[in-house]
């Protein structure tokens, strides 16, 4: 039985089983903490298999997790459906509609030939922990290739859809009524000419008032520096504070990527950045090395065929996920001063902390 959290060591649910919920969030229903994401148990590297399913796990203490099982599960029988575990499925978030009293899970699906062609399937259930139903398979948002997202509800039920526009830019989008497609109306903000600049993985959460976007570069399961930014709208602008991992020297958000971030209720002003160390054996790698090879690759005046990447390179060893670990440190908060007027957001590595160390 756990009583603390310990980034980056193994996690286990309480019986005693590697927990795999990657890409995850966590969502506070009734008294219960639910954590569901990518259920990676077999994404080994050595199987074209992506996913399993979505996985969720129960807690009434966020430190140790009941498996509740699959609430969304693969399809085996369909090789061209979006939950086929060969496909590239990543990243689910589930909101809840007030008004359709419906649960909808959105999850986006990366094209197994080419990458750069994402799409979204979206589904919808009156139980949180399903059966989900498919109301949407490949959705361009937009018309655009929708990346890494994540969903938002405001406080009078309008829903917003955050997502990187692939290698080009975020997207914050309305919601339809039913937060089943977009409206049309959409906001653009940090454009950048290719990875690994371009920034992906946002984190939204709203405090005092404030959006806040929190998210990574473009370097795939190798992971880089974060980066946080801020707003008085949902739409912005937003306006860019800096890397909130700021002691980090490795450049590396202390080998993670952040995949969503919560507030814990009850506590005044603790929030969780919950992020995964996708490859912990790759942790010896230099950032500035791998990083120039995304440029090379996708720079459009720079790519040339020997900048390719070969086949022993960071490219081939992003298979391998059922051994992720989780990264979970709470934010820290500056508030506005003459070096900070816009106030900063820092994440400080924590060996092991505790929720009761929070008013």
């Amino acid at each position: 039985m756990y009583h603390s959290f310990r980034p980056g060591q193994l996690w286990l649910d309480t019986e005693g089983k590697r927990i795999h919920a990657h890409g995850g969030s966590v969502i506070y229903i009734d008294g219960m903490y639910y954590f569901y994401g990518e259920n990676k148990e077999r994404t080994d590297g050595k199987s074209k298999i992506w996913h399993w399913g979505v996985r969720c796990y129960a807690s009434k203490d966020l430190y140790n997790w009941e498996d509740m099982g699959l609430i969304i599960p693969p399809e085996l029988e369909n090789p061209q459906s979006p939950l086929y575990p060969e496909s590239h499925m990543d990243r689910p978030h589930i909101i809840y509609n007030s008004a359709t009293e419906q649960y909808v899970a959105w999850l986006k699906i990366m094209n197994r030939m080419d990458g750069a062609i994402q799409t979204v399937t979206i589904l919808t259930a009156e139980n949180f922990l399903g059966p989900y139903v498919k109301v949407r398979e490949n959705m361009k948002p937009l018309n655009m290739n929708a990346g890494d997202f994540d969903l938002a509800v405001a406080p009078d039920g309008k829903a917003y859809y955050y997502f990187d526009r692939v290698h080009s830019e975020m997207i914050c989008a309305d919601l339809s009524e039913d937060y089943t497609d977009v409206t049309g109306y959409y906001s653009t903000h940090f454009p950048h000419p290719c990875p690994p600049y371009v920034r992906e993985a946002p984190a939204h959460f709203v405090r005092n008032g404030k959006h806040y976007l929190i998210t990574s570069g473009t370097t795939g399961y190798l992971p880089n520096p974060s980066e946080v930014a801020v707003s008085d709208t949902w739409h912005g602008p937003y306006q860019i504070l800096g890397n909130p991992h700021a002691a980090d020297k490795s450049d590396t958000s202390f080998h993670s990527q952040i995949s969503s971030v919560f507030k814990v209720p009850g506590k005044k002003d603790l929030y969780i950045a919950c992020a995964d160390r996708w490859l912990p054996g790759e942790m010896h790698r230099n950032y500035k090395e791998y990083a120039k090879v995304y440029e090379n690759r996708y720079h459009p005046r720079r790519r040339t065929e020997k900048d390719m990447p070969t086949k022993k390179s960071t490219m081939d060893i992003l298979g391998n996920t059922c051994m992720a670990d989780y990264v979970w440190l709470p934010l820290r908060f500056q508030e506005p001063d003459e070096k900070h007027p816009l106030g900063m957001v820092y994440i400080d590595w924590k060996d092991e902390w505790k929720i009761e160390d929070y008013e």
